[in-house]
């Protein structure tokens, strides 16, 4: 009888604990904490700000990010192959004076896109091949071409800039689904869908996991390490010349400065998504969030008019608390 008892005791505690242990589990999340850092961000904007509630202020506030979110999502896979490419801002510049160009000689409105999605490639495939053939170290290699990149732009432009672009381009960088739904952020959330099933649910994710981790043992077990590396800097390379499609199409023009600094925030919005800057840790939702909380926050800036210096203060500072918060808790656990 006490046996019986004390069985039915046992499974009765079993049982409700098991919430208590996964809501634990469930707020020891990164992405859970991003979450709920967006609600703060985003309650705090609708209680202070008049205005911010509006749906069509919220609609056009994700014009403000879904150009550099593009970027982010294949830099969240190149970071977890412990590799970065600081020259995305430079393709971008360069991918929209490719377009300028080919409009300049005639070329159609419908291939201006696929254009732009060339110069982006082969900006990425020298990254890659300067990474992968030479051995030498990412960050170094697109330092250097992000000047390359936006000197060959600045050298092309001059004093002048690109205008006139075609109503197809201004459609898509400035246009709306069904009167409120911006085509661009449509775009993103459509490709977030897709880099996240590639990175999450196939074997290429699972290997870009395994190279993050330990790009050796990877080798050794018979990925063919270099070959995704190549692979990753092109797709970012692609993804920054669609990133100046929608770019150039909302502003109009082409200038030699065009998303000048963008290269920080594109690598914000990545690490304060959860990506370790160590490479083999991360999720595409984490990234997705930390655009959204990213957004909030500029927007919000904005519409409170506080100048565009401030807002590159919060930038950096979030980048340096995300980068060194999780280490100076690792060191804690460590002491104790």
């Amino acid at each position: 009888m006490n046996t019986t008892t004390m069985t039915t005791s046992s499974s009765r505690y079993t049982i409700l604990d098991k919430p208590r242990l996964h809501i634990k589990t469930l707020l020891g999340k990164w992405e859970t904490l991003l979450a709920l850092l967006f609600l703060v961000a985003f309650l705090a904007n609708g209680i202070l700000l008049p205005n911010f509630l509006d749906p069509y202020n919220l609609a056009d506030g994700t014009f403000n990010f879904s150009e550099k979110a593009l970027i982010a999502l294949p830099m969240a896979l190149l970071i977890i192959c412990r590799e970065i490419d600081i020259s995305v801002s430079g393709i971008l510049a360069l991918s929209s004076v490719a377009m300028g160009m080919a409009m300049a000689h005639g070329v159609p409105p419908e291939a201006l896109l696929f254009v732009g999605l060339g110069a982006g490639t082969l900006c990425g495939l020298l990254n890659g091949v300067l990474v992968t053939r030479f051995a030498l170290p990412s960050i170094v290699v697109t330092i250097g071409t992000v000047s390359l990149f936006r000197g060959l732009a600045s050298v092309v432009l001059g004093d002048k800039a690109y205008t006139g672009y075609p109503q197809l381009m201004a459609d898509w960088g400035q246009g709306y689904f069904f009167g409120i739904l911006p085509r661009e952020f449509v775009v993103l959330l459509a490709f977030a869908a897709l880099f996240a099933f590639v990175l999450h649910g196939t074997r290429w994710g699972r290997r870009i996991y395994a190279i993050g981790n330990n790009p050796v043992a990877a080798r050794f077990s018979g990925i063919e390490v270099n070959r995704y590396r190549l692979v990753l800097f092109m797709v970012t390379g692609a993804m920054a010349g669609l990133a100046a499609f929608l770019l150039t199409g909302r502003i109009g023009s082409t200038r030699p400065n065009i998303a000048m600094g963008w290269e920080l925030e594109v690598i914000t919005m990545v690490i304060l998504g959860g990506v370790s800057i160590a490479g083999g840790a991360g999720t595409i939702g984490g990234v997705l969030l930390a655009v959204l909380t990213l957004g909030t926050v500029t927007y919000g800036l904005s519409l409170a008019n506080i100048p565009g210096i401030y807002m590159t203060i919060v930038i950096g500072l979030l980048l340096l608390v995300t980068i060194a918060l999780p280490r100076l808790l690792r060191g804690k656990k460590v002491a104790k």
